[in-house]
């Protein structure tokens, strides 16, 4: 099923039902760092850092999202969402982290999610986007067993508030990214750069997500919990197909993609040892019944798609990891980000998952997939890109994958973590300067997308 054109009417449609939304985080659009008792979380420290962010660049302010919701649930109903996904600040309503909530932190996600369902359109509450409690990373962060238990603890707290009107939730979005770019490589918050060593991160988020789950279904008898893992299909160059070359393919993707999802839907992680990224015993950081917390069943699994990766063996033996990233031999048009537009990789990630998880893979929504264009508003590359990645999900839900939604990122261009105000995802352009707010051609055309498939 493919589209010759980018008119929104003629894009496939999928089944009656889906669910139409766009996506966006606390840090990258709220603002208001400090108002209403806010502690500090990890991306209000690192932001400060000599360096860290493209030209000094922090969320302080970003979209002012704090005060200006109303606007933009305005904006959202203009679009005719089903759904809105956005995340709550930790430290929004748990200041340290643990222990004294913020009453004026519940208050406005109380406002939000009731503004939300005033316009039709259905709260889908992402619990951690990256913005750990500065509180809790100086007691050790996600190395640290006890932040899941925090982070249940908090999870509780938010769904005794929201769950009378909340009944789809996530736990974490994107645990590898956080996991790799955070801890693993520095250049996200909390910017530590250990290597394998940061693979305990892995396994705490995991049993955080585990424990949160049961939180949330003990709080809200009709919840609905998701995770948000970024995904990707792992790709060799046509120049690189070695034995050594597809033993780093496997590997990447055992990290990736296997470390996150097997737990979630197998119960058992897969053989890093294999590849040399652990011995096998994880240092004592698994401990009896942690897998059977991580592997309560899911209502859905979340998906987020940018592009496929490319890997070779390393070129250096020695090096610590076993792949080298590398780039797609094919000229692939490119988003302002300079990352490759492969719409048929969403294709392949989604019946991949399918086939490596058959009756185990429960409903997936695509909870992010969007890209940076150039500043403007006459953006049909945007356009282009979201017409071939919708119906590269409507060849999917053909080839049998039960796909039950569809969020765009973003609703807003944001504060983009390293690259600061840089790279602009939105459906509406954003003058960080006024905070002005002025759709785009894109908007238009995915509003018209939503009404043509009601139609």
């Amino acid at each position: 099923m493919t589209t010759s054109s980018t008119d929104a009417t003629r894009s496939p449609r999928l089944p009656a039902g889906f669910v139409w939304g766009a996506s966006t985080a606390a840090y990258q659009i709220e603002g208001a760092a400090e108002a209403d008792g806010k502690g500090a979380s990890i991306w209000d420290t690192f932001v400060r850092r000599p360096g860290a962010v493209r030209d000094g660049h922090t969320g302080d302010i970003a979209c002012d999202h704090h005060r200006r919701f109303e606007e933009d649930v305005a904006l959202m109903r203009r679009l005719g969402l089903d759904a809105y996904r956005f995340s709550l600040s930790w430290t929004r309503v748990l200041p340290a982290g643990a222990g004294r909530v913020e009453p004026r932190g519940l208050d406005f996600y109380d406002r939000l999610v009731d503004s939300l369902l005033d316009a039709g359109i259905e709260p889908t509450p992402t619990l951690f986007h990256w913005d750990l409690p500065q509180a809790l990373e100086d007691g050790g962060g996600w190395l640290n067993r006890e932040t899941a238990h925090r982070f249940a603890e908090y999870a509780a707290v938010v769904a005794e508030r929201l769950g009378d009107r909340v009944a789809r939730w996530i736990t974490l979005n994107e645990p590898f990214v956080h996991m790799s770019f955070g801890y693993g490589f520095g250049v996200h918050a909390p910017g530590h750069a250990l290597m394998l060593d940061a693979l305990p991160v892995a396994h705490h988020q995991l049993l955080g997500h585990g424990l949160a789950t049961a939180a949330l279904r003990a709080a809200v008898p009709n919840a609905q919990v998701l995770i948000a893992n970024n995904c990707t299909p792992v790709r060799l160059r046509p120049d690189a197909r070695r034995d050594e070359d597809v033993a780093a393919a496997h590997a990447y993707d055992v990290l990736h993609n296997r470390l996150f999802n097997d737990p979630i839907l197998t119960g058992s992680y897969p053989d890093l040892s294999a590849y040399g990224m652990t011995d096998g015993s994880w240092g004592g950081v698994v401990r009896d019944g942690d897998l059977a917390t991580i592997s309560a069943p899911l209502d859905g699994l979340g998906v987020n798609y940018y592009n496929p990766t490319w890997v070779t063996a390393p070129a250096d033996p020695a090096a610590a990891l076993p792949f080298d990233l590398a780039e797609p031999a094919e000229p692939y048009e490119r988003t302002a980000f300079d990352w490759p537009v492969v719409p048929d990789g969403l294709t392949e990630l989604l019946t991949g998952l399918q086939d490596r998880y058959g009756d185990r893979l429960p409903p997936v929504w695509i909870t992010e997939n969007g890209c940076s264009q150039p500043a403007g508003l006459h953006d049909r590359a945007r356009i282009d890109y979201l017409a071939g990645h919708i119906a590269a999900i409507a060849r999917a839900v053909d080839l049998g994958v039960d796909v039950r939604g569809y969020f765009t990122w973003s609703l807003l261009d944001n504060f983009e973590w390293a690259e600061g105000y840089h790279q602009r995802f939105g459906l509406v352009e954003v003058d960080f300067s006024t905070g002005r707010r002025t759709p785009r051609d894109s908007f238009g055309w995915y509003r018209d997308l939503i009404a043509s498939q009601r139609s």
